[in-house]
């Protein structure tokens, strides 16, 4: 890849310990080599949850969100105003993406929490505008262009992806704030993605957190030595 240091992308649905095994690992590998966190998601689930803890209105607003969502996954897609929404949202993260690129050119190790991938639309990591075949015109062409954006971040693949796997269950005891029907969605979708061919460790979340970052931790050294020998 002609790449100096490498990408480490960390993934799983809500409720996998994503954050708590990404801090633990950021702070083993910072003590190895110069590596920096990048954020690769949207982060739109904390806002809908942070909505529906206003009182009175919150939840009636938080219901109208969700029903929005669930429009997307219908044949003929979303509104156009939903639909341009999903797709600014999609340019975030494109600008996360992009800035995770020039912090890796700049010699750092990186640590990801998510990575973009252009096969599974939905909310794991996938293009927000789910219907392939959208009747609105606007909206097609919004889902062709985010399509190529994912399928552009796609192509920089990272050196390893540590994917967590949990159960639903597990996952809706730690995440009770998080919708049911969601969380399902996503706990289903993470072992399907493949993230274009790049080398997957699986990680039982299920198991204690030292175990999990043991696995984990012998992964990541085995990438860092392998970058160590190829400077030499």
């Amino acid at each position: 890849m002609g790449r100096k240091t490498p990408v480490i992308a960390l993934v799983g649905s809500d409720g996998s310990g994503k954050t708590t095994v990404g801090e633990a690992l950021l702070s083993w590998m910072r003590e190895q080599t110069p590596t920096q966190l990048c954020h690769l998601g949207k982060q739109t689930g904390s806002w809908g949850r942070a909505i529906a803890r206003v009182p009175l209105v919150g939840r009636k607003v938080d219901n109208g969100i969700a029903k929005k969502a669930s429009n997307t996954r219908r044949e003929k897609g979303a509104g156009s105003l939903t639909a341009l929404v999903i797709f600014v949202l999609s340019m975030r993260r494109l600008v996360r993406f992009r800035t995770m690129r020039r912090l890796h050119k700049e010699g750092y190790t990186i640590l990801t929490d998510r990575y973009p991938q252009a096969v599974i639309p939905g909310p794991m990591d996938g293009p927000g505008l789910v219907a392939r075949t959208p009747k609105n015109g606007f909206v097609k062409f919004l889902t062709q262009i985010e399509q190529k954006v994912y399928e552009h971040m796609a192509t920089f693949r990272p050196d390893i992806v540590l994917r967590l796997n949990v159960d639903l269950q597990t996952a809706l005891a730690r995440k009770p704030d998080h919708r049911p029907e969601a969380l399902k969605q996503k706990v289903a979708d993470v072992p399907r993605l493949t993230f274009n061919g790049a080398p997957i460790v699986e990680l039982d979340a299920t198991q204690p957190l030292e175990q999990v970052l043991a696995t984990a931790r012998t992964h990541v050294a085995a990438v860092l030595k392998a970058y160590e020998c190829v400077q030499v």
